[in-house]
């Protein structure tokens, strides 16, 4: 009986979206009563430093300084001026305009489940109830909710970048163009997206290939002809037509090959993307100047941030944190490369998210390249916090169906144990040191990090292999 009302409730649009609606209402009814109630608030400081953001966005204050009126004038704020804009109705007086900056990032993870739920249709062919089962993976999932209501904008990118990956499966190169500038614009990382996006726009992805491909046997006029020597010499011109070596001429030149890889939809999406990108940074820079640079951008070349962090860089980082304010022994021992590990920590990431991955996978399947691209990215961070999870948990929907985490419930059972185990191992570690003040850097917290991190590089082994899986 609660199978069969699990099943009702998952399978259709209307009783999944509601719950899911539903879900999130109760939630942000409950971090009423805990904010008003206990001592440890249910919600999120960043909530907090964006609302504050938005207020300074939005004062009457009548003072000429440039800075005036700025949301960079809130210390941390470290994100493109949009977001302040959408927060804007938090700045109305009353408990319940304080909380509407929730209600948008929760009905983004909504309008994202849609989306979802839109490209395991059309391009997964994938049946009605079976797409809504997947989809509230996402939907369902109180972890997505909890981060949501409690006031993370990741929501918002969870939006961006199915929006994004349903344009180019779509075949809209200026839709996609102008999405993946727009997320890039509001949080750096989908620029990852943007080498997979391009290597799969090729003339078979686009629908292209057919019109350009060489003759098939049926319609080569020397074969219908009965004319061997002049079909060969068809295919032959037909073959150095798209830039491919025949047998009986040499490789195409290098220069040959870039012309044939930079297709009209390539050019497209990436004049659309860069004009969009620079368009937004331009017009920001024009209103908030030099510190819309340094805060949206180049604080995170040089970010040091050891707290809530299940980076394996953790204890590291907090060692390079306290080095200039004192000359301790602890801070002399660290050599000149883990001083400025802050700046080469992401060289490993961007060579795995945005060159091995997208080359391996992204002709074979866009949506589970996409998986692991960020899945890479959020393992091989410097800085590895619970709301980052959220940027690939919105993929699960589009990889599971076919991975061999689903198809071998032993090895899903385990990697999902191990991932929450050395998880809440750190958490463990994590709390003894912020709650209890004990020190646990070492060898407790560092372990467990590196725990973590080994799981996740197993998990994101398993998969790439279902990448060159049928």
């Amino acid at each position: 009986m609660a199978s069969a009302y699990i099943t009702a409730l998952i399978s259709r649009p209307l009783p999944l979206f509601a719950s899911a609606a539903l879900l999130r209402l109760g939630m942000l009814v409950y971090g009423l009563w805990q904010d008003a109630n206990s001592p440890l608030k249910y919600t999120d400081i960043d909530y907090l430093v964006f609302t504050d953001a938005a207020r300074f966005t939005f004062s009457s204050s009548s003072s000429s300084s440039p800075s005036s009126s700025s949301p960079y004038e809130r210390e941390t704020y470290r994100y493109t001026p949009l977001l302040a804009w959408l927060l804007y109705p938090t700045t109305l007086p009353g408990a319940f305009c304080f909380s509407l900056g929730k209600v948008l990032f929760a009905a983004a993870d909504l309008l994202a489940g849609y989306l979802v739920i839109r490209v395991l249709l059309r391009h997964a062919r994938m049946p009605l109830p079976r797409a809504c089962a997947f989809a509230s993976i996402w939907l369902l999932n109180p972890m997505v909710a909890a981060i949501s209501t409690r006031g993370s904008s990741e929501g918002l990118l969870g939006v961006l970048v199915t929006a994004l990956l349903w344009a180019v499966l779509e075949r809209r190169v200026v839709l996609s163009g102008l999405l993946l500038g727009l997320g890039v614009h509001f949080k750096i990382y989908p620029f990852i997206y943007a080498p997979a996006v391009v290597w799969w726009m090729d003339g078979e992805h686009m629908g292209t290939a057919a019109a350009t491909a060489a003759p098939t046997t049926a319609t080569k006029p020397g074969l219908r002809e009965g004319n061997p020597e002049k079909a060969e010499a068809e295919a032959d011109v037909a073959s150095r037509s798209q830039g491919h070596a025949s047998p009986l001429t040499s490789a195409p030149s290098p220069w040959a090959k870039l012309v044939a890889f930079a297709t009209p939809a390539r050019i497209l999406l990436a004049l659309t993307s860069l004009a969009t990108f620079a368009g937004l940074n331009v017009a920001m820079y024009a209103m908030y100047g030099p510190p819309f640079i340094t805060h949206t951008f180049l604080h995170h070349v040089t970010r040091i941030d050891h707290r809530h962090n299940f980076s394996p860089y953790n204890v590291l980082l907090y060692l390079t944190s306290s080095a200039p304010a004192s000359a301790s022994a602890s801070s002399q021992i660290l050599t000149p490369w883990a001083a400025r590990v802050e700046s080469v920590a992401f060289l490993p990431q961007l060579l795995l998210s945005t060159v091995l991955i997208p080359l391996v996978g992204a002709k074979k399947n866009l949506p589970t390249t996409m998986m692991a691209q960020t899945f890479a990215f959020v393992a091989f961070n410097k800085v590895c916090t619970s709301q980052y999870f959220l940027w690939y948990v919105v993929f699960l929907p589009l990889y599971l169906p076919r991975s061999s985490l689903l198809r071998r419930p032993a090895l899903g059972l385990t990697a999902l144990a191990l991932w929450v185990s050395t998880q809440g191992l750190w958490l463990q570690q994590g709390y003894n040191l912020e709650f209890l003040g004990l020190s646990t850097f070492v060898p407790g917290l560092w372990l467990s990090s590196l725990a973590f991190f080994a799981v996740n590089c197993f998990i994101l082994g398993v998969i790439i292999d279902d990448l060159g899986s049928p």
